[in-house]
């Protein structure tokens, strides 16, 4: 019997680029033995995916990897978030606890049971989130060694309309919206984020989602790490809610992420 496939990989980019595209939720495997914990049967499962999916951000980022001069580094997660959501908090500090969203979801975008009240998170966090976190970890510490510095930049999509999961749904929903971290994320940097984007519409910062992802050993503690969320609207570029790309699809986001990416290799 084969392996099974990595739940994520680092591809590698120039020996020289301090940015790594890391891409968390594109996909939308679910290993066999942990859908057997999910009560959703498979049309619902399909139905929650194609919501809480980021489609085709994996395409995305490699498009924008193939034409930025200086060739990032991708980290991608293969698995879908519905195994573990690599980007939440492992503990009580996450605030989408409060939904059933945490690490491990229990609850789904329409916060309907995914998986019964009282499941241990434990055995998914132990086999999934922590290796994750380690390999993300010696990613941002490889280029920290290699070229001082590091900058993650967090590739996701979001829908039109507010979903019921959504603890901050109110604000604007622009074309793009940049997430910024106080400690993580030099104004240029968002700033840039703001200039290189404005081509793909309106961008707005921190509405409807906030924060960049940095690995916890780093968060908050090392400045030489920024980092910063790009969250592109997903009507923008394919059919909702889990549809293909549509139109121009990812052409002019994958310009302006490669863009930001040279802006912020400099």
């Amino acid at each position: 019997m084969p392996p099974p496939p990595p739940s994520f990989e680092l591809l590698p980019g120039a020996d020289d680029s301090p940015v790594i595209l890391h891409v968390p939720h594109s996909a939308r495997e679910i290993p066999d033995a942990v859908r057997a914990g999910i009560v959703l049967d498979d049309a619902a499962l399909e139905r929650e995916l194609d919501h809480i999916t980021d489609a085709h951000t994996a395409e995305l980022a490699e498009a924008a990897a193939g034409l930025a001069a200086v060739t990032p580094w991708r980290f991608v997660n293969r698995l879908s978030r519905l195994v573990v959501d690599p980007e939440r908090f492992p503990d009580e500090r996450e605030e989408m606890l409060a939904v059933g969203m945490g690490a491990v979801y229990t609850r789904t975008t329409h916060r309907t049971e995914l998986r019964p009240d009282g499941t241990d998170p434990e055995p998914l966090i132990e086999r999934y989130f922590r290796p994750y976190a380690r390999a993300m970890t010696e990613a941002v510490a490889g280029r920290l060694a290699a070229t001082g510095r590091a900058v993650v930049i967090d590739v996701h999509s979001y829908p039109r309309e507010v979903l019921p999961y959504e603890l901050h749904g109110a604000g604007p929903r622009p074309a793009v919206c940049v997430g910024t971290d106080a400690f993580h994320t030099p104004p240029e940097l968002a700033e840039l984020a703001g200039k290189m984007f404005a081509r793909c519409g309106e961008t707005g910062l921190n509405s409807p989602f906030s924060g960049a992802y940095v690995p916890l050993e780093f968060y908050g503690r090392d400045r030489r790490v920024g980092a910063l969320m790009v969250e592109i609207r997903r009507d923008t570029y394919m059919t909702e809610p889990g549809g293909p790309v549509v139109g121009p699809g990812l052409s002019g986001p994958a310009s302006a992420l490669a863009g930001l990416v040279d802006g912020a290799s400099r």
